[in-house]
């Protein structure tokens, strides 16, 4: 035996990362659809609108230009990184400089950056449940600790001041925010938003606030960025964003991070070693879409808020579904807690999990079961589909557990 096959092929470090749920259900459901199997799936986040043809314009035009062909800098190209400081005033009132901006490959790349950045071995980071896939992977391989802070439908799945006093030691480095929220579409109120951003500053508490879903809220919910309302919070604070939710560009792959120079400078640097610069021709795409106007997005909420309400109902009026009305992004997070335990077509789901899994054997209907966002007995479906696919699939469920 090699003395390679007598150790782990793999680092522990990385064999420790959990598979991505949600794309993992996204892919199980396109592959029983290329076999023939009528799946309606629901667990991709992200729209099904086109990208405005004013931005794939800009892109083709790049593909043209000789200067697009080469290596740009790292942490972004001028115009768009001056662009998304401008389009940051312009949207939520913080002011930043360029240098202060740092483009990325996504908005996960944004996440990964910012604690590989802040967060030293042991260090912990407050994480309210339910949490996007992504950020206790990125937290850990930062070599950070999550500590996970459990929210639940009676507080809109909103974390409390008093969670978040009683969850602080001495080796608490940063809190991960986000509002509107993936995965349970929970907007904080702005009182709240500046009660927590005052209690980070007070206390030397990084905030890590992902704005990704900021133009995408419902009635009277309203996004506000923390470090807008809680000026002191500035100087401890990174935002990540990007533009794949509001202009409908989750393939081209381009977020970015804001923060404090020094903290921007040493993400750019670690950036320059792990992918450097972000394709040439998703940025010039990039810049159309935060210079132009939101007429695009607006008309997506508008789709969006239609479906978020049509779903709710129909995952209220399930016997043994309980769900909260979403806010904002364009998930609805329903408690399945009801059904498990009862028998349905032979079988006794006992977890969501379970649950999940009956849903697309016997429904062919996929969906992201609460285990992967820290909060079992739930489930997250996302309404950004067809109309008449969100009617049939709800349909499919409430059919089955009738």
């Amino acid at each position: 035996m090699s003395r390679i096959s007598e150790r782990l092929r793999v680092s522990r470090r990385i064999a420790a990362i959990t598979e991505s749920a949600t794309l993992a259900v996204d892919a199980k459901a396109k592959a029983l659809k290329a076999a023939g199997e009528d799946v309606i799936g629901f667990g991709a986040g992200e729209p099904d609108f086109s990208t405005p043809a004013h931005i794939v314009d800009a892109a083709i035009a790049a593909c043209s230009d000789p200067a697009m062909h080469h290596y740009t800098p790292a942490a972004g190209l001028p115009a768009l990184r001056a662009a998304i400081a401008e389009k940051t005033m312009r949207d939520s009132g913080f002011e930043c400089t360029a240098s202060q901006v740092l483009v990325t490959n996504g908005g996960k790349q944004a996440v990964y950056n910012a604690f590989q950045v802040l967060v030293d071995e042991g260090d912990e980071v407050l994480l309210p449940a339910p949490f996007w896939t992504t950020y206790p992977e990125s937290i850990a391989l930062a070599g950070g600790v999550p500590v996970v802070l459990p929210t639940v439908e009676d507080t809109h799945f909103r974390v409390t001041l008093e969670q978040l006093e009683a969850a602080r030691t001495e080796r608490t480095k940063a809190l991960m925010f986000v509002s509107p929220s993936n995965p349970t579409g929970s907007v904080y109120p702005p009182e709240l938003v500046t009660e927590i951003g005052c209690w980070a500053a007070e206390h030397g508490v990084w905030v890590v606030t992902d704005e990704i879903y900021e133009h995408l809220t419902y009635g009277d919910h309203r996004f506000v960025s923390m470090p807008t309302v809680v000026p002191e919070l500035a100087d401890s604070c990174v935002i990540v964003n990007g533009v794949a939710k509001t202009y409908a560009m989750t393939g081209w792959r381009v977020g970015w991070m804001i923060g404090p120079p020094d903290i921007i400078a040493a993400a750019a640097n670690l950036q320059s070693h792990s992918t450097s610069n972000v394709a040439n021709v998703s940025q010039a795409a990039a810049l159309a879409a935060v210079a132009g106007d939101l007429a695009a997005v607006a008309e997506m909420r508008t789709a969006f808020e239609l479906r978020g309400k049509t779903m709710h109902e129909m995952l209220s009026a399930i016997d043994g579904f309980d769900c909260v009305a979403p806010e904002g992004a364009f998930y609805c997070f329903p408690s399945m807690r009801g059904v498990l335990g009862r028998m349905i077509r032979g079988q006794t789901p006992e977890t969501s999990l379970d649950l999940c899994e009956l849903f697309l054997e016997e429904a062919k209907v996929a969906i992201v079961p609460g285990e992967a966002f820290g909060a079992p007995g739930y489930a997250r479906l996302s309404f950004a589909l067809c109309d008449d696919d969100l009617v049939e699939g709800v349909g499919r469920i409430a059919a089955l557990l009738g």
